[in-house]
């Protein structure tokens, strides 16, 4: 198995950077993923001196290591939320979902940016019955209070879009869509270097100190002085930001691509050529490669991060659990990224007790969002009233025992398999 990503093999990681750091800048944004780049685009657009620092070369991270699927979702359903903020709120997030997905879209015709992207549809399908039940109610408050365009599908009828027994039918939100992330990430990064961004590969940052007027952001390259930061780490961030490691928390997600099949047989699998994610605990998702010749299948092999070929078989071993046809094919690509989740799953954007400006904590829907809140973040640097977003009022809460979360990980896998098996995986 080849352990980088599919994706790398169209678009490699070879982004042009700059080497000498200068002594100061407008704003020094940390993180040159998706979020930090399209808050680098905005801000120098807007004229802003910015430098962008990375610990690997750009795009290394999450941003490219996903299942290149894009849609308007958050973990978190209406009537979770508002129980929690009250129904004006939990309207407002949902609405920022849709925006996410306009946003990023948009961006993607705006710039003629050439990522495979295709609206396809998403079909989440129900694990149990009550899932379909709860997908339903769901759907139904969608609809008619955000105008989410989305359809159930009942068991009877699913294998119009995945041919396997494992659901209990499932819903199709019509505006989703796939895309080659790393491709996606690369057109995103060039328009921010042609601005006038300048990034700075291997970079690691090594301390932010407050000053009179800004930060000292020190790193191996020297230091930078910068009025304003950025901190757009999500799953990658470190405790250099101590109040913002403390509120996410970092899970391993895991992919693998097939070998090359004919695009029959993918066709004959996913006729619909939908991207497909699940209810179950266990959340496996996949689709079609964007050229219709393998299936991608991302999932929770582990929560910590282990060998991609030990998380390669785990992974081939769910899909074949899905489809039994497929116990003759091998595994081509197995690898990783990590994630960033908050206690309550939804994203998070604002200014710390610092002074340090962030977005993080996608929670698994970042492909739209991180994007989008990258240009949201900037724009609040800027003073500009396009910062503000639904999520301002959401209390970014730190996670529990968080500095002892290396301890307390195999005992919670112990729970999700307990999960696993009481779910039928």
């Amino acid at each position: 198995m080849i352990t980088d990503p599919w994706w790398w093999e169209t678009a490699p990681r070879t982004a042009p950077t700059f080497e000498t750091l200068p002594e100061a800048c407008d704003v020094a944004v940390i993180g040159a993923g998706f979020t930090g780049m399209s808050a680098a685009l905005t801000l120098a657009r807007a004229g802003r001196d910015v430098c962008v620092l990375e610990v690997q070369v750009p795009g290394f991270g999450g941003s490219t290591r996903n299942g290149g699927m894009i849609g308007s979702g958050h973990k978190v359903g209406y009537g979770e939320l508002s129980a929690k903020y009250g129904e004006h709120v939990a309207e407002e997030v949902l609405r920022e979902g849709l925006r996410a997905l306009e946003f990023s879209t948009g961006f993607i015709k705006d710039e003629n940016i050439d990522c495979d992207y295709v609206n396809t549809g998403r079909f989440r399908t129900a694990w149990k019955l009550k899932n379909y039940e709860a997908l339903a109610k769901e759907v139904e408050f969608l609809s008619k209070k955000i105008g989410v365009k989305a359809d159930m599908v009942p068991r009877s009828e699913q294998h119009r879009e995945v041919v396997t027994d494992s659901y209990h039918g499932g819903c199709i939100f019509h505006s989703h869509g796939g895309l080659n992330p790393a491709k996606f990430y690369d057109g995103i990064a060039e328009n921010a270097l042609n601005a006038g961004a300048r990034v700075f590969a291997k970079s690691p940052v090594i301390s932010i100190q407050k000053i009179t007027n800004g930060f000292m952001v020190q790193t191996p390259k020297g230091k930078i002085k910068a009025r304003d930061v950025i901190m757009a780490t999500n799953g990658y961030t470190t405790n250099v930001a101590p109040d913002l490691h403390r509120r996410v928390t970092p899970i391993s997600s895991y992919m693998i691509a097939t070998e090359p099949l004919a695009k029959e047989r993918v066709r004959s699998l996913i006729p619909g050529l939908k991207m497909i994610v699940e209810t179950r605990s266990r959340t496996c998702y996949y689709r079609p490669s964007p050229d219709g010749e393998r299936i991608l299948l991302g999932g929770r092999a582990a929560l910590r991060q282990i060998n991609p070929q030990i998380s390669g078989e785990i992974l081939r071993k769910l899909l074949v659990g899905l489809f039994p046809s497929l116990s003759d094919v091998t595994i081509s690509h197995s690898w990783q990224g990590t994630l960033a989740f908050s206690t309550d799953h939804l994203p998070h954007i604002g200014c710390d007790e610092e002074g340090i400006h962030y977005a993080m904590g996608y929670s698994g829907s970042g492909v739209a969002m991180a994007p989008y809140l990258g240009y949201r973040v900037a724009n609040k640097v800027l003073g500009n009233a396009e910062g503000t977003t639904g999520f301002d009022v959401l209390e970014f809460q730190p996670v529990p025992f968080r500095t002892f979360l290396p301890l307390g990980l195999p005992f919670v896998e112990m729970w999700y398999r307990y999960k696993d098996f009481i779910e039928g995986r």
